[in-house]
């Protein structure tokens, strides 16, 4: 192993597999950071008048604490150098107990040469994967 990838790292290795509760309420405070007030993500009406099944996540809220996990597990040894993902369905977020995300981190490359490896991250809400091609570079330089 080269002195660049910390030592016992391999390929296959699970860095984080972890349950995240979205909310009502993390929309909203999402919202105000981002400034997205699209109403399909705080009015079940204005959602299902648009054909979605209720209030749904911001797509780049699931995507941000889909990472969240591997930084947690990256900090503060390394960095994130690219991260990309497809949305492939929406996160419906109930009033009461909100939407459940299943994250689950797996070391799928490793470049010696580089110090970097790529996390393939498995993103699933209510058993259905909801990000696909979910991938994170991460440089230990």
């Amino acid at each position: 192993m080269s002195d660049l990838i910390p030592a016992g790292l391999a390929v296959g290795d699970v860095v984080a597999n972890t349950q995240i509760v979205l909310t009502r309420d993390s929309l909203v405070r999402y919202a105000g950071a981002s400034g997205d007030f699209n109403p399909i993500h705080y009015r079940d009406d204005v959602a299902l008048s648009v054909g979605l099944p209720g209030v749904i996540a911001h797509g780049m809220l699931t995507m941000g604490v889909a990472v969240q996990p591997v930084l947690d597990w990256l900090s503060p040894r390394g960095r994130v150098v690219d991260y990309g993902v497809r949305f492939t369905r929406p996160v419906v977020v109930d009033p009461e107990p909100g939407a459940t995300l299943q994250i689950r981190a797996v070391v799928a490359v490793i470049d010696e040469a580089t110090g970097e490896a790529r996390i393939d991250l498995t993103v699933t809400f209510a058993e259905k994967t909801v990000l696909a091609k979910a991938q994170v570079r991460v440089s230990f330089t």
